[in-house]
């Protein structure tokens, strides 16, 4: 067992889990999945599309006939940890194929690494399978190789995440992933549905439901009606909630809609746990990110929600050190930050990213002064999450169970999201839990993220 780090970077997707026997003379093609729960979705159609042409799998570099990096493309530094993860894989195996979002710069990655065998951008499937027919021929033995009826996923069994659509339609200042991800796609809501029961039916307890933008999900489709689903993000909720496994919120942005979405979790159809990217609350470093500007308007939005379900769980992600922030403007988020009380929060500090708007703007912020904002930032959102988990000692709540070793069972509870969040452990009487046990549990203690309790 292990606390969860308070630095971990809220983008982060599970790391990729992968365990499966290989035949004699099965071809297999390893896989390094980095970046965002979105881009992990990916590394599972791909392997999924991999498994059923009778490749084994690896998730690292052991073995394999080839290697494919589905790559982060979000932030200089997750670009630089991208090109890192594509050298170490050049030197430990050699044969390499690039994916992912920083694969919608080839000529970058070329230039830092000219002996990888292809470069394709986000979601190309079929370019990627291409790749690895040329690197690698298949050769599939229809009598051994079956493919699990949900495909491959690279999360433990009892969760997966569930992509509702692609791309993003905002324009904010700082984000190239409409760039690389495109406009705004979105799934039919029948195929939605679809995915999600198989998950559920192969033992998915708890569905994770991501996007650019959750908020504005069916919009591009004008929220068709499809085999008796529409698609919108109110009624998809509904129907998902049908399914009888937890069903969590993420990247949901706080449009006069979101509202609807309450009284669902008030009625338990789905988790009491919205993920919104407030990024600032300043009106003034809103509009230089080109983002809505009414955070006072969003505190009394969040009043209501609390009003309506008072057990709501709120996440959010934040930019310290924007250009042109001053100190005033960031006074104003603490400031925020105290009023809201936020349970989850992020924090990044800001960074150039090639091809951003925001790299031209003026006044860019010292490193020691962000680093300096940062810390005062997280402290705060310490001393919140550290207070509203003390007032949870006492209590009796559900939680799920992750994992179980010789030390205990580690937890999440419903306000906790996977690798993003907090845990709750459990050091004593855990040895008839396995993962992906529904269990009530009553709270002794309380830490700054992370919560123990016991069996009741």
């Amino acid at each position: 067992m292990s606390q969860n780090p308070p630095s971990l970077r809220p983008d982060l997707a599970p790391k990729a889990r992968i365990s499966a026997p290989r035949r004699e003379g099965q071809p297999m093609i390893g896989m390094v999945s980095l970046g965002c729960p979105k881009a992990l979705v990916d590394s599972e159609r791909i392997l999924t599309r991999l498994r059923a042409e009778g490749y084994a799998i690896s998730p690292d570099y052991t073995g394999a006939d080839a290697v494919i990096v589905n790559t982060c493309g979000f932030l200089d530094s997750a670009k630089a940890e991208s090109l890192d993860a594509i050298g170490e894989a050049l030197k430990e195996n050699g044969r390499v194929i690039v994916t992912g979002c920083l694969g919608a710069e080839p000529d970058y990655i070329r230039e830092h690494h000219p002996k990888i065998l292809a470069v394709t951008g986000p979601h190309q499937y079929e370019q990627v399978l291409d790749a690895v027919h040329l690197a690698v021929p298949p050769s599939p033995d229809p009598f051994i190789d079956l493919l699990p009826a949900s495909g491959v996923t690279l999360t433990p069994r009892h969760y997966s995440y569930l992509k509702i659509s692609e791309g993003c339609n905002h324009k904010c200042k700082f984000c190239i992933i409409p760039d690389m991800r495109g406009r705004l796609a979105s799934r039919p809501a029948h195929a939605v549905m679809r995915e999600a029961e198989k998950l559920v039916d192969a033992g998915v307890r708890e569905l994770l439901v991501i996007s650019q933008d959750t908020s504005a999900y069916g919009v591009d489709i004008k929220h068709a009606i499809d085999k008796g689903h529409r698609a919108h993000i109110t009624d998809l909720a509904r129907d998902l909630g049908s399914l009888g496994a937890w069903i969590r919120l993420h990247y949901v942005y706080p449009y006069p809609h979101v509202r609807d979405l309450i009284p669902l979790m008030a009625e338990g159809l789905i988790l009491p746990y919205l993920d919104i990217p407030f990024q600032h609350a300043h009106p003034d470093v809103l509009k230089r990110m080109a983002r809505p500007a009414a955070a006072a308007k969003t505190l009394d939005e969040i009043a209501a929600w609390r009003n309506v379900c008072p057990d709501i769980t709120l996440r959010s992600t934040f930019i310290v050190g924007y250009p042109g922030e001053t100190e005033a403007e960031f006074q104003t988020l603490l400031d925020w930050l105290d009023e809201a009380q936020l349970d989850r929060v992020g924090c990044f500090q800001y960074e150039n990213v090639n091809g951003a708007r925001s790299n031209a703007l003026p006044d860019h912020v010292a490193d020691e002064v962000k680093q300096d904002r940062w810390n005062r930032f997280m402290e705060k959102a310490q001393a919140i999450s550290e207070a509203k988990l003390e007032a949870k000692v006492g209590t009796t709540i559900q939680v799920i169970v992750d994992e179980v070793d010789e030390e205990g069972a580690t937890c999440r509870t419903k306000a906790d999201a996977p690798e993003i969040d907090g845990n709750l452990f459990i050091d004593e009487g855990f040895d008839g839990l396995s993962p992906g046990d529904m269990v009530a549990v009553e709270v002794e203690e309380a830490g700054e993220y992370d919560l123990w309790g016991r069996l009741v």
